[in-house]
């Protein structure tokens, strides 16, 4: 049974570069481009894996890193922030909402594979 990620980026051109990272490896992609869409199909679908911006139209990544992480459906979801936020202040914040990593734009998709195979507790063929 392959593993759902859930992708949470206002901008397409990064949803299309996450795409191209992980649709190789068999995960099944939901994407959103904002708060109240990535709560809904959090809630919806129950991903296995979420990739959050924190700067996000109408509820900041933070607040939805947060909300997943209080609502008994996905407080045991593993978060990434990816974010440009790239300030100390900033991945404190990202860590104080509950994510479990931290990774700032521009990022390498090597080491965002490697931090969704470590979460995701598998191995890399």
């Amino acid at each position: 049974m392959s593993k759902t990620i859930l992708l949470v980026d206002d901008e397409p051109h990064v949803l299309e570069v996450l795409r191209v990272t992980l649709e190789d490896l068999g995960f099944k992609l939901l994407e959103a481009q904002d708060g109240p869409g990535a709560l809904a199909l959090a809630k919806s679908e129950s991903p296995d894996l979420v990739v959050l911006d924190v700067m996000l139209p109408s509820m900041s990544g933070l607040e939805v890193c947060r909300t997943l992480k209080q609502s008994t459906d996905t407080v045991g979801t593993p978060v990434i922030m990816l974010t440009a936020r790239s300030g100390e202040d900033d991945a404190q914040a990202g860590y104080d909402a509950g994510a479990d990593r931290y990774l700032t734009k521009p990022f390498s998709p090597l080491t965002l594979l490697t931090e969704v195979v470590k979460l995701l507790d598998m191995e890399l063929a």
